[in-house]
């Protein structure tokens, strides 16, 4: 199954959604249309049953390379304050809920950002949003909003420092220093980098060995994941703990059981 949109791509295959963005000729820098457009499909793919990973990536040569400034500067209230058109609060009370960093902050599904080309300002906090990184040994990644004059609005001060720890985190940002692919993988701000020509299919492997899993077990994996970030070792434990118990009666856990004492390989249904 495929849908276009004006500047985001998405398609459904094999359990697998993966969203485009698709204006290289601006080297997919980010309108307040593509704004609208990644968080439509990231919600639609998360709401979709059929899908168990996300792949995020770019059109032409580079990832993304930030926000279309020119785009922004058009609109009526001219600047960044375009990214808030169609907003119906109050000047200085945005609603961020469904902005692409929120939605795809909490989305259950697992999300793969394939990194084809450079990846800079908001494109980069787009990329640390994901789960998983894969970059091409071509790509690079920038910061850039020290030397545009603003900061990370899109994530980047909370995700970075997470990643590579404090000091690390304000020495990329402060400096808006670019990295190549291979000092990211030194960082570990991406998992792995592979030759430019294989990224696509690199991408899709990953993304199919984790759709193999059960998708109910993978999406409450995420989810603990994520809430033991603000969560103390013990309210984790019993917070995942909870989340265990519904699924030892789903279907899935009795396919899994059954192919592990079969030694055959489990087909899980999402049920």
């Amino acid at each position: 199954m495929s849908a276009g949109a004006a500047e985001v791509c998405y398609e459904v295959a094999a359990h697998v959604a993966t969203l485009t963005l698709d204006a290289p000729e601006r080297m997919n820098t980010i309108s307040p249309t593509m704004l609208s457009e990644i968080s439509a499909r990231l919600l639609q793919a998360d709401a979709d049953r059929d899908v168990r990973v996300i792949i995020i990536t770019g059109a032409g040569r580079a990832f993304c390379a930030g926000l279309d400034l020119q785009a922004q500067m058009a609109g009526p209230k001219g600047g960044l304050g375009s990214l808030s058109e169609g907003s119906s609060n109050p000047p200085g009370e945005i609603d961020m809920r469904n902005t692409p960093p929120m939605v795809l902050h909490n989305i259950d599904t697992p999300t793969i950002c394939a990194l084809n080309g450079g990846a800079a300002g908001y494109g980069l906090d787009l990329a640390l949003g994901c789960d998983i990184r894969l970059a091409a040994d071509t790509a690079k990644l920038n910061s850039g909003f020290a030397k545009r004059g603003i900061v990370p609005e899109s994530g980047g001060t909370w995700l970075l420092p997470r990643m590579v720890g404090y000091a690390k985190a304000a020495e990329i940002a402060f400096t808006g220093r670019t990295l190549t692919a291979a000092e990211a993988l030194e960082l570990g701000i991406v998992n792995d980098v592979v030759p430019a020509a294989r990224l696509a299919d690199a991408a899709k492997e990953l993304a199919t060995e984790i759709a193999a899993n059960a998708p109910l077990a993978v999406r409450a994996i995420k989810r603990m994941m994520r809430a033991a970030e603000t969560e103390t070792f013990e309210q984790n434990v019993h917070h995942v703990y909870l989340q265990l118990l519904p699924l030892l009666r789903t279907a899935d856990f009795a396919e899994g059981v059954a192919a592990f004492m079969e030694k055959r390989d489990p087909e899980f249904t999402g049920r």
